[in-house]
């Protein structure tokens, strides 16, 4: 059993991915976020594994992605390329929100020593929500563009996670990876070089003072809008 909170780590990351939270709400999740990593007994061993593995377990299989008819109302009428553009635009206006959220908290903590020691949880909570949110882009460009695969919970989060490590769309037919290899040790590998990749970059949110926050906001936005294109590009071409 995981000795973090199910329920709740999965919903605040959940929470995380919404595109109509303002500045002080991102930042409230954030820092509950971290507190629900602090808390556990394992947060000393926040590697990039376990992050992936936390990825895999706790937090694809419940993001909230949206069908077609949804996303179409939500993005006033439209549909095809132009819906998939919007979609990497937003999604790259709330990981930028994100990045700023975490390089605010993280010039908070500047001011309060003894507290630094919870900054790798929190730049592992940055991690994590950011991804969702990347995720979460991944899921809803395959629906755009009609790939999107059936399976189960678990593999379809083994699916995205794997598109989103490679920044290729899922296609049997043509060389993406697919459900049946999605599960397989190198897939599992290659995702977590991704994330902690991921975490590496993040940690310019953790700059002094709020330097920080302009970093991580531009760094998030810049990543989340180039693995979105690639992923569009990928599965237009696809879809010829």
């Amino acid at each position: 059993m995981n000795d973090l909170k199910r329920p709740e780590l999965g919903d605040l990351v959940a929470r995380l991915t919404a595109d109509d939270l303002d500045r002080r709400e991102r930042g409230r999740l954030l820092a509950a976020l971290s507190k629900v990593l602090v808390g556990s007994a394992r947060a000393a061993t926040l590697s990039g594994k376990k992050l992936a593995d936390l990825l895999t377990d706790e937090v694809a299989p419940h993001l909230p992605v949206r069908d077609l008819l949804t996303l179409r109302d939500h993005h006033h009428g439209l549909s095809g390329d132009d819906l998939a553009a919007a979609l990497v635009r937003t999604a790259s206006v709330v990981t930028a929100g994100i990045g700023a959220a975490a390089g605010a908290l993280a010039a908070v903590e500047m001011a309060a020593p003894p507290s630094l020691l919870a900054a790798p949880v929190q730049l592992a909570a940055e991690t994590l929500a950011v991804v969702a949110v990347e995720l979460k882009l991944v899921a809803e460009l395959h629906v755009v563009y009609g790939k999107a695969p059936v399976g189960s919970r678990r593999q379809l989060a083994m699916a995205y996670l794997s598109s989103w490590a490679a920044k290729r769309g899922l296609d049997t037919g043509t060389g993406g990876p697919s459900l049946s290899d999605v599960l397989s040790t190198a897939a599992r590998q290659q995702v977590r070089q991704r994330v902690v990749r991921r975490l590496r970059k993040n940690l310019t949110s953790l700059a002094p003072f709020l330097a920080g926050a302009v970093a991580g906001a531009e760094l998030n936005r810049r990543e989340t809008r180039g693995l979105g294109e690639a992923l569009q590009r990928d599965l237009r071409g696809r879809r010829r």
